[in-house]
């Protein structure tokens, strides 16, 4: 999911989009679960950047996405740009850094 999500909507009051926002992106969470784990995987994980614009978007925990909206519309930021990638994660598996 990359997507640019502007809160400025002319019926709709702020608080019903920002939860319309929470929503899309909880659906999209949970859509994403439900695919078919490649062998070997064990769960799905979710690399996330939130920003002001592509370019400008920060890499942060799944945990802290929501409260990030928050903190957007609480400096009265309109406009921000969320990219979730899903990644499945293989238990057990050695990294590099463990292999030395």
């Amino acid at each position: 999911m990359k997507t640019t999500f502007n809160l400025v909507h002319p019926k709709i009051k702020l608080p019903r989009v920002v939860d319309s926002v929470k929503h899309e992106i909880r659906t999209f969470l949970k859509k994403s679960r439900l695919n078919t784990l490649p062998s070997g995987a064990k769960y799905w994980d979710f690399d996330c950047k939130i920003g002001s614009s592509e370019k400008k978007a920060d890499d942060v925990h799944l945990s802290s996405l929501i409260k990030n909206i928050d903190e957007f519309v609480a400096k009265n930021i309109m406009v921000f740009y969320v990219e979730i990638t899903p990644k499945a994660i293989v238990v057990g598996e050695a990294t590099p850094a463990q292999e030395e």
